[in-house]
């Protein structure tokens, strides 16, 4: 028989390391924040889970320093990693290189920029609003020609001002394509020579669905009409 090659668990551990330092090397990974540790040594400890699995994750004080965001417990994050073993006790880890907000917290950050980046140019300065007519006489009512949203307006306008014509100018208000949609519905209203008012709307839903609605161009051609009232 041949003889045993027999492992220590040293050896175990450093063998696995290199496997897996190997296969990986920088990855991204999403997950959210938990069990955040800071220990006097300026490094970061924190577990990154989902629902079936976890992982313990390292970011070392140099790497944090260089990062400008700080980790938080609940926080969704996806994280720019290498893959490794922490021999010591052959337990898997990632050492993080990079943190991004993922999910809503990235869409949430990426509003605020678009926020300053249009404030910055004014779009938002009241020198620019409209005062609503008084008694309009013809609305033009953009929004989903199906669900809640077009019923109670149609059903609210009626009740409670049943002198106002309302047009329907039907669009997707979520999806790839709403953005440009709802931007050409817009131009369509402000030709309609007998429009008072212009009502853009849709009924609740997540920061995703919502996204066409914080649409650079859309934004853009609001602040563009000369007759607009959202």
């Amino acid at each position: 028989m041949p003889p045993k090659d027999i492992y220590t668990v040293s050896r175990l551990a450093f063998e696995a390391r290199g496997a897996i330092e190997k296969q990986f090397s920088l990855i991204w990974i999403e997950g959210e924040i938990s069990n955040l540790s800071r220990p006097a040594s300026g490094h970061l400890y924190f577990t990154l889970k989902d629902k079936q699995s976890q992982v313990r994750c390292a970011l070392f004080r140099n790497r944090r320093q260089q990062l400008g965001v700080e980790p938080e417990n609940g926080k969704q994050v996806l994280i720019r990693a290498r893959v490794t073993l922490y021999e010591g006790r052959s337990e898997f880890q990632i050492l993080v290189e990079q943190i991004e907000p993922a999910g809503d917290g990235l869409l949430l950050m990426q509003l605020e920029a678009l926020k300053t980046k249009l404030r910055a140019e004014g779009l938002f300065d009241d020198g620019h609003k409209q005062a609503l007519p008084r008694f309009p006489r013809r609305i033009a009512l953009i929004t989903s020609p199906v669900g809640a949203a077009v019923r109670d307006l149609l059903i609210t306008l009626e009740r409670r001002y049943p002198l106002a014509r309302v047009t329907l100018l039907p669009s997707e208000v979520q999806g790839v394509a709403a953005a440009d949609r709802l931007c050409q519905r817009l131009q369509q209203a402000q030709q309609m020579e007998t429009i008072d008012l212009i009502i853009l709307s849709r009924g609740g839903g997540s920061i995703e669905d919502l996204q066409p609605f914080n649409d650079e161009q859309l934004v853009r051609t609001i602040h563009a009409l000369s007759l607009i009232h959202i």
